[in-house]
């Protein structure tokens, strides 16, 4: 499910991944929905075990304004993925001429600030530049 999520969330006019980490299983269908209840369930709580720590951890920490620019350049990254390959915004908008699609819907599910940057390449030894090497060569964490 990582590499379907590496290899989904790929933004090849960019030569990156969207974000880094996760799992995808939109085409898994191959048992019975209570099995990929089941599944889905077991998913989000194994995310809200690892996450919710690290929320706990940080919540409080200081950040500098540079920290605050890479994360809405990374924000935008989301922007441009969703508006541009995402299969559920591609159809809602497809829909639109329908009537039955909702432009509003689709908007409001961007982050209310993002930001782009011409040309943005992070400092050499940067954790922006380490983790951005992540995103050009998505690897297996396990």
């Amino acid at each position: 499910f990582k590499e379907m999520a590496d290899k989904y969330f790929y933004i090849p006019h960019r030569g990156e991944t969207r974000g880094l980490g996760g799992i995808f299983f939109d085409d898994f269908n191959t048992e019975s929905a209570e099995r990929h209840m089941d599944f889905s369930s077991q998913c989000l709580a194994a995310v809200t075990e690892a996450y919710v720590p690290i929320i706990r951890k940080h919540k409080d920490d200081d950040f500098t304004q540079q920290q605050k620019d890479w994360q809405q350049m990374r924000r935008g990254r989301y922007v441009e993925f969703n508006l541009v390959y995402d299969r559920g915004t591609i159809f809602g908008l497809k829909m639109l001429s329908s009537g039955v699609g909702r432009l509003e819907s689709i908007l409001m599910s961007l982050p209310e600030n993002a930001r782009w940057q011409y040309n943005h390449q992070p400092v050499m030894g940067t954790e922006e530049e380490k983790i951005m090497q992540c995103f050009k060569k998505p690897r297996d964490w396990v």
